[in-house]
């Protein structure tokens, strides 16, 4: 970036935040990426058809199931430690 370029601390803060924000987005889908995969390789096990065997389903479904009950929980954890630093004035 250019030295003449100033920000004020308003500018700088949004742009802080729209960084982070973006930033929550790509590790969101990298991880998505990942489990796509993850519950793919695990559940499907040869293709042989545009359809799905009903164990093929049912194992996609209990693989995303386990994969989105742990991203609510760790949603839940950070948000409870973001909670605790700004209540201890951190």
């Amino acid at each position: 970036m250019s030295d003449s370029l100033q920000l004020d601390a308003a500018t700088q803060n949004e742009l802080q935040k729209f960084i982070a924000q973006e930033t929550a987005q790509r590790k969101v889908n990298e991880s998505v990426q990942k489990f796509t995969s993850l519950c793919w390789d695990k559940c499907i096990k040869q293709v042989n058809s545009g359809r799905l065997a009903p164990s093929e389903s049912d194992c996609l479904t209990n693989c995303v199931g386990r994969f989105l009950d742990a991203s609510l929980q760790l949603v839940r954890d950070v948000e409870n430690k973001r909670s605790l630093l700004g209540s201890s004035g951190l």
